[in-house]
């Protein structure tokens, strides 16, 4: 008999070990299931970024020979546009949208490079109603560094990510005699060798007013100035904010450069809007960037 028992408590005990185990392989299983499906539902993301009013310049050519540009409501349908396709994507991995660029043939007017870069349009499909300092604006992104090549002296090339450009409205244009509404960009936001660097624009003469202040050739180039802190390869925000007579640009909210100067007083003549993308800075044959914008959002 007590063979019997023994036998019998050690069958239960078996039982039970097999029960727990399969149980366990159960629950591993579902969980690994779990792990499974949300690493698919992590895998697919769009940036979220709404290009209702913006238009985009790519490097591909018309039939006239210049860029390629798309406005509102076409760019809406980006992901279905062949032309676009190269040159603005989505990246639903990391949930980006990606603007590629290399020096092609097709460049905008007063510029030899190449871009896939938006463009603000207050009114959708309009590039004639903009605004100005005193209205103020405030554009924030964040962006990331996806790939860019070297030049020959082994230092990355440099991207434009970030522009607020001038405009001239109509009366000003005819008023000296201009063939188009061009005016000088204010800001120019650069990735360069894994920093970022402003350069803005100075007035030459600081007695010039009036219509002086509208050519081009009243403008020159300041200094620039380099964020001390390395973004690299790596996501950071930018933002820009604008008032009368004053601009604000901050990187990753923690390091600040502020124009508050005669320059920028001067400069509310101008109508501006923004820009934002990949503007690449060279004509290397092989060179090439890719940008990923993750947000990007304008208020007035």
């Amino acid at each position: 008999m007590n063979k019997i028992r023994l036998f019998s408590l050690c069958m239960i005990c078996f039982l039970s070990m097999q029960l727990k185990a399969q149980s366990s392989s159960v629950d591993d299983h579902q969980q690994t299931q779990v792990q499974k499906k949300k690493k698919k539902k992590k895998r697919f993301k769009l940036s979220g970024i709404d290009l209702s009013h913006w238009s985009v310049t790519v490097p591909a050519a018309r039939e006239d020979g210049k860029p390629l540009s798309v406005e509102p409501p076409a760019i809406l349908d980006y992901g279905n546009n062949e032309a676009l396709k190269p040159y603005m994507y989505n990246d639903s991995i990391k949930g980006a949208l990606v603007f590629y660029a290399y020096p092609s043939e097709a460049t905008t007017a007063n510029t030899k490079y190449s871009r896939s870069e938006l463009r603000e349009q207050m009114v959708p499909g309009d590039n004639n109603t903009n605004w100005t300092f005193s209205q103020g604006a405030n554009m924030k992104g964040k962006l990331q560094m996806d790939e860019v090549t070297k030049a020959a002296d082994g230092k990355y090339h440099k991207v434009i990510v970030m522009q607020i450009h001038g405009r001239l409205t109509n009366e000003q244009r005819d008023a000296i005699g201009q063939k188009d509404n061009n005016a000088p960009p204010m800001l120019k936001i650069y990735w360069q060798d894994g920093k970022i660097r402003v350069k803005t624009k100075v007035l030459k003469n600081l007695n010039a007013h009036g219509e002086d202040l509208l050519y081009t050739k009243a403008w020159g180039d300041d200094k620039g100035f380099t964020f001390e802190q390395e973004v690299g390869f790596k996501k950071f925000t930018l933002e820009v904010q604008v008032t009368d007579g004053r601009m604000v640009v901050i990187l990753n909210n923690n390091e600040y450069k502020v124009y508050d100067d005669i320059h920028m007083r001067k400069w509310g003549i101008f109508e501006n809007y923004f820009k934002a993308g990949n503007y690449f800075q060279s004509r290397d044959k092989d060179g090439s960037a890719r940008v990923n914008y993750y947000e990007l959002e304008v208020t007035h």
